[in-house]
C-alpha cells in the first residue's frame, strides 16, 4: 500500500482527532503534524490533545501510527552559539519527543540547526552534542530524531550529504536517529533529484546509507536545482516536475516509507486531496490549479 499523506492542522478544539479527520478527508494513508504552531512554544496539555479519540479514529480508518510523522518546531535551533539558547533548544526538543511518543509517533523530524555565528565545524559539534543529550534525556522512549535535508538557504546545516553523515557519526545512539529526505531542499541544494534520483540515492547511500532515511518530503520546487531557495511547489508544477517526483514516491526502495507532501496552499485552499488522487492515478494533471481554485 502507497504510504502516502500531507501535512495536516492539530488545532482546538479537535486537536489530534482532528488532524486524523483531516488526513482521512485528503484519502491519505499518512500524514504529519506539529504539536503546536511551529513559530513559538506554546504548547496544549498532552492530556488535551484527543489522544485517545486519535487512536479510535485511526484504527476505524485501518490507518497505522508508524505512517503518522510529528515536526519539531523551526524556532529550535541546536547550533546557536549562544549557550544559554542551545539549552532552551535541547531542553524544548526534549519535550517534544515526550510529547511524540505519548501520540503513538516513532519519529520527529528536525531542521539541524543553523550556524548563526557562520563556524560550521562548532555548529555541527552543538547540533550532535544537542541531540545526545535529547536522547539521554528520553532513553526511555523510541523515537527517532530524522535530520531533515536542507536546501542550504542562508546558514542551514545539513544542506551536504557529508554534513548528515558527520552529524549521524557523532550521534552515540544510531537507533534513535534517522534522515527526512526532502526533494525541494535536496534539489536546491544541488542535487539532480530531477534527472537523476537513482544517482543521488546511490550517493546518498554511499556517503550516508540509505537505510537511514525514514520520511521523504514531496515537494516540487519554484527554483532551478542549486538555488538554494527553499521554495516549494505544487507536485508537477515546479522546476522537479511530475515525473521525477513520481519515481520518488514510487521508489521501491523505500515503499515502506511514508510519503509526506507540503505544497503551498491554492488561493488559501489546501490541495493536498487533489495532489494525492493524481498521484495515485499516476498520470499529470495540468487543470490542478484551476480545479482547487474551483473547489
Amino acid at each position: 500500500m502507497l504510504k502516502l499523506g500531507s501535512h495536516v492542522k492539530m488545532s482546538a478544539p479537535d486537536m489530534y482527532e482532528g488532524a486524523v479527520k483531516e488526513a482521512i478527508s485528503y484519502g491519505a494513508t499518512a500524514f504529519m503534524i506539529y504539536t503546536g504552531a511551529p513559530q513559538n512554544t506554546i504548547r496544549k496539555k498532552i492530556e488535551d490533545l484527543k489522544i485517545e479519540e486519535a487512536e479510535k479514529l485511526m484504527k476505524e480508518a485501518n490507518l497505522d501510527f508508524k505512517n503518522v510523522v510529528v515536526h519539531a518546531p523551526y524556532i529550535i535551533n541546536l547550533a546557536n552559539p549562544d549557550p544559554e539558547k542551545r539549552a532552551f533548544a535541547v531542553e524544548f526538543l526534549t519535550k517534544e519527543v515526550i510529547r511524540t511518543s505519548k501520540m503513538h509517533v516513532d519519529q520527529i523530524v528536525l531542521h539541524p540547526g543553523s550556524a548563526v555565528g557562520k563556524d560550521r565545524t562548532a555548529a555541527l559539534n552543538w547540533i550532535c552534542e544537542g541531540i545526545n543529550q535529547v536522547i539521554e534525556n528520553t532513553k526511555d522512549l523510541n523515537v527517532r530524531i530524522a535530520l531533515e535535508t536542507m536546501a542550504g538557504k542562508g546558514n542551514e546545516m545539513g544542506k551536504t550529504f557529508e554534513e548528515i553523515r558527520d552529524m549521524i557519526a557523532q550521534i552515540k545512539d544510531k537507533s534513535r536517529v534517522s534522515v527526512c529526505f526532502d526533494t525541494c531542499h535536496t534539489s536546491d541544494a544541488g542535487y539532480s533529484i530531477k534527472d537523476d534520483f537513482e544517482g543521488v540515492i546511490a550517493e546518498f547511500d554511499r556517503i550516508v546509507g540509505k537505510s537511514y532515511i525514514s520520511v521523504f518530503h514531496i515537494n516540487d520546487s519554484k527554483n532551478p536545482q542549486g538555488a538554494a531557495k527553499d521554495r516549494h511547489e505544487n507536485f508537477g508544477f515546479g522546476q522537479i516536475g511530475f515525473d521525477s517526483l513520481l519515481k520518488v514516491v514510487y521508489s521501491e526502495d523505500f515503499k515502506n516509507i511514508p510519503k509526506i507532501l507540503e505544497t503551498p496552499y491554492v488561493e488559501e485552499k489546501a490541495p493536498y486531496l487533489f495532489e494525492i488522487q493524481m498521484i495515485k492515478n499516476q498520470t499529470f494533471n495540468p487543470n490542478l490549479i484551476e480545479e482547487i481554485k474551483n473547489s
